[in-house]
């Protein structure tokens, strides 16, 4: 039987450090408003991940890390039509586009940038599906979580400051203001962001098209809201969406006792135990 449980009651920090010590096999998924993501673990490690939006395909991957352009994959595919991610990889590395380390280095960082943008949700669902395994055909990289939880951790210290001066990613965009940017040092990266603003383009999507986590995100367009130089706007065309909460309203607005909490987590941590 499926174990599941809800966000408010159990961490995603929490999750991964059950997962490691027990040293489980399975998938786990992680449901929060529109969004869901899919981990696959194996002893206890990380495997293999993906989102609704990242679903986690080798040429996807190789493609948002800059390693090899649409046509070098229609190319590959046009020789053979029945691709999967394995004889993909083959074939990229047979024609000297990429190398193993190439595949292995981005399939690393495409896990990672998922598992830390977890760390940061405070509501929705979780089930976890013991000995669940991702297909043969895809590509998977063994991760130790104690190295995630600690740099997730990290992350998430300075995420939860921005959480509070920005909304859900996923359902406001950006407007340039009047300000003129000349008079500004901007880096690199501010230039991206900048570069793919438009009214239907919500935060999430601008980081998506620049391969960025939610962090890095969440830092560059702060700083451009402090420096003037954007503000916060509604998509074009996006349905009216629920009021924005920060974490002290949810906080007044949860019913539950510190003392159920720890029950619920308690009960939790017995019943993964038992799996």
């Amino acid at each position: 039987m499926a174990l599941q449980g809800n966000l408010r009651d159990f961490s995603t920090t929490q999750l991964l450090n059950l997962v490691s010590l027990a040293k489980k096999t399975g998938a786990m998924t992680l449901e929060a408003n529109s969004n869901a993501a899919l981990l696959y673990f194996k002893n206890g490690k990380l495997i293999h991940a993906s989102t609704k939006e990242r679903q986690g395909h080798l040429a996807e991957i190789l493609l948002e890390a800059g390693k090899v352009t649409q046509e070098q994959i229609d190319a590959i595919r046009r020789k053979t039509p029945r691709l999967t991610d394995k004889t993909l990889g083959i074939d990229l590395i047979k024609s000297g586009i990429v190398t193993q380390q190439d595949i292995v280095h981005s399939v690393k960082e495409f896990m990672l940038s998922i598992v830390y943008s977890l760390f940061s949700w405070r509501e929705g669902h979780f089930k976890f599906q013991q000995d669940a395994l991702p297909s043969n055909d895809r590509i998977t990289v063994p991760l130790n979580l104690d190295n995630v939880i600690l740099e997730g951790s990290r992350r998430i210290q300075e995420t939860e400051r921005l959480l509070d001066e920005l909304p859900d990613l996923s359902v406001v965009a950006l407007r340039v203001t009047d300000k003129p940017l000349r008079d500004v040092k901007l880096t690199p990266d501010d230039w991206r962001v900048i570069s793919h603003i438009h009214p239907r383009n919500t935060i999430e999507q601008i980081a998506q098209a620049n391969n960025m986590d939610e962090m890095q995100i969440r830092k560059i367009v702060y700083g451009l809201l402090q420096a003037g130089l954007v503000e916060l706007t509604k998509p074009e065309g996006a349905r009216p969406a629920k009021k924005y909460m920060t974490r002290a309203e949810k906080k007044r607005a949860a019913r539950e006792t510190p003392a159920m909490k720890r029950s619920v987590v308690e009960r939790l941590i017995t019943r993964i135990k038992g799996i």
